[in-house]
């Protein structure tokens, strides 16, 4: 049997601010999403001057990142890449970068999903979150 680690609310925590910091830094208006590794929700946070629609973006790629068990990304260029099919699978949402898995030991233990700038940008907010992990 193995042992899991999981997110505690102080590792969440530190994830937002360090995520809220590269944000900032770079004056951009996001929405920081962190969930668990079943791609429950567990932190939501909106920048002022984030888009609504950010909101919902945001914890779509979590989510993604979370169950997929890898960077939102790699569905994006599944699909830009021909495999459009890849739409209708079921319960499947937030196919932008932008959600990045946290992964400790590695086991994904949940996901950072952002959205509201380029999505390059988002997933460099997603990972600077992450690092302050220290993984």
């Amino acid at each position: 049997m193995k042992t899991k680690s999981f997110l505690e609310l102080a590792d969440v925590k530190a994830i937002a601010a360090a995520a809220e910091a590269e944000a900032l830094k770079n004056n951009w208006a996001v929405t920081i999403a962190i969930a668990d590794d079943g791609g429950n929700l567990l932190w939501l946070q909106r920048l002022d001057g984030a888009a609504a629609l950010s909101a919902h973006i945001a914890p779509a790629k979590a989510h993604t990142a979370a169950m997929g068990r890898r960077e939102s990304k790699t569905y994006e260029d599944m699909i830009n890449g021909g495999r459009t099919s890849f739409l209708t699978a079921p319960g499947v949402q937030g196919l932008l970068e932008g959600g990045v898995p946290i992964v400790k030991d590695g086991q994904v233990i949940g996901a950072v999903g952002v959205s509201g700038v380029k999505s390059n940008e988002d997933a460099q907010i997603a990972k600077a979150g992450i690092a302050a992990l220290g993984l």
